[in-house]
């Protein structure tokens, strides 16, 4: 059940980061355009495609005896977020012409959202409240 109220929250976690990348990607467009939304949308993405990557590593294995392998999954995940991340701005940069400032404002806005994840991500049992 735990496990459950976990996985809940980081969904709730990565649809809040695609929403926002979504949300900024309209909002340039109406402001500034196609390119400027284009830029906002990639930037964005950037940030969210490695994070799901690393939440699909990082919770395949939940328990105390799978311990060493939830370590090994979390320094696995990250190492592919971090690698995914630098094959995605390559890629962005090399076959896209993006608005640097839109793009780099949209990726810090989506990776930012990891402070909101104690509030979004509530592992808590639920107890009553004792007098």
């Amino acid at each position: 059940m735990k496990k459950n109220l976990v996985i809940r929250g980081i969904k709730r976690l990565l649809i809040l980061q695609l929403s926002l990348c979504l949300f900024i990607s309209v909002l340039s467009f109406v402001l500034a355009g196609k390119q400027n939304a284009i830029s906002a949308l990639l930037g964005g993405l950037v940030a969210f495609i490695p994070t799901v990557l690393f939440a699909k590593k990082m919770f395949q294995y939940h328990g105390a005896r799978a311990a060493r392998q939830i370590v090994k999954s979390f320094y696995i995940g990250e190492f592919l977020k971090i690698t995914l991340s630098v094959v995605l701005f390559t890629l962005v940069f090399k076959l896209y012409e993006v608005t640097p400032l839109t793009f780099f404002l949209t990726y810090i806005a989506v990776v930012m959202t990891y402070w909101l994840a104690p509030l979004i991500i509530d592992h808590k049992q639920k107890r009553p409240e004792s007098d």
